[in-house]
């Protein structure tokens, strides 16, 4: 009986160990050629919410989000707050069809909310420009123009996000 209980207490350190070990070893984003990578004073869950909000107040809106922190967490495995909204609207998708059907591949483009040792969240994202780039020359200068339009969308939501 004792070697089933020390076995289990042994368990329950490990795993609180890797659990450890898990949230101090998973790197924040820093600096990505083709991304914006905002630090804020923001806790996790306020910058998760405002961006969603500040997408909601724009010119796009929600349209998918995932993110592995509470799926682990049902593990037993604790990392940092981890976030992957992804934004776009209509227009834009009937927009890129009419120019390049591969480019849609990239819809929606995603806003990245990570979790930092301290609780405070960083807020990223691919720029749009970056990520159309691959198909610039089958889209053109009609995808190029909608790239840069998302850009000043995205950058917008992101300004009222860190606000």
């Amino acid at each position: 009986m004792h070697k089933l209980i020390s076995a289990g207490l042994l368990g329950c350190a490990l795993l609180a160990t890797a659990s450890a070990s898990a949230q101090d070893t998973i790197p924040t984003v820093g600096p990505q050629d083709g991304w914006a990578v905002h630090d804020s004073d923001k806790l996790y869950q306020e910058l998760v919410d405002d961006v969603k909000a500040a997408a909601e107040n724009s010119e796009l809106g929600v349209v998918t989000e995932a993110g592995p922190t509470q799926a682990a967490a049902d593990r037993g495995i604790e990392i940092p707050g981890n976030r992957v909204i992804g934004l776009f609207n209509n227009d834009y998708a009937v927009r890129i069809l009419q120019v390049s059907t591969a480019a849609m591949i990239e819809a929606p483009i995603r806003m990245y909310v990570t979790e930092a040792p301290d609780g405070t969240a960083t807020l990223s994202y691919k720029l749009p420009t970056y990520v159309y780039e691959p198909y610039r020359e089958e889209g053109g200068e009609a995808l190029a123009t909608a790239a840069e339009e998302l850009e000043t969308d995205f950058a917008a939501v992101a300004a009222a996000a860190l606000e």
